[in-house]
């Protein structure tokens, strides 16, 4: 697939670029560029490769959450001008 300077226009004013005659060909020429390697990749027989996820065989090391800090939830709600429920009423600003 390759595009034509048309095409490329039609793209800039879709995305309201605006391109002069000398961006609009260096910008197809790109364009056809990533085109070419996207066929390319395409053109590889795939079959039988399993799917990665990862370039490398990676495993996440996991560990058990522990708590380190203190729950002062009371303590900080208890300057607090107005809680209800654990929550923090704050004035409301959108009618």
């Amino acid at each position: 697939m390759s595009l034509t300077s048309s095409d490329v226009q039609r793209l800039a004013t879709l995305a309201r670029i605006e391109l002069d005659a000398d961006e609009a060909a260096r910008t197809l020429a790109q364009l056809n560029a990533v085109f070419g390697l996207i066929e390319t990749l395409q053109a590889v027989d795939t079959t039988g490769v399993a799917p990665m996820t990862h370039a490398r065989d990676l495993a996440l090391r996991l560990r058990e959450d522990q708590v380190t800090e203190p729950d002062r939830r009371a303590d900080y709600q208890a300057v607090a001008p107005a809680v209800e429920r654990g929550l923090y009423l704050v004035p409301r600003v959108i009618e």
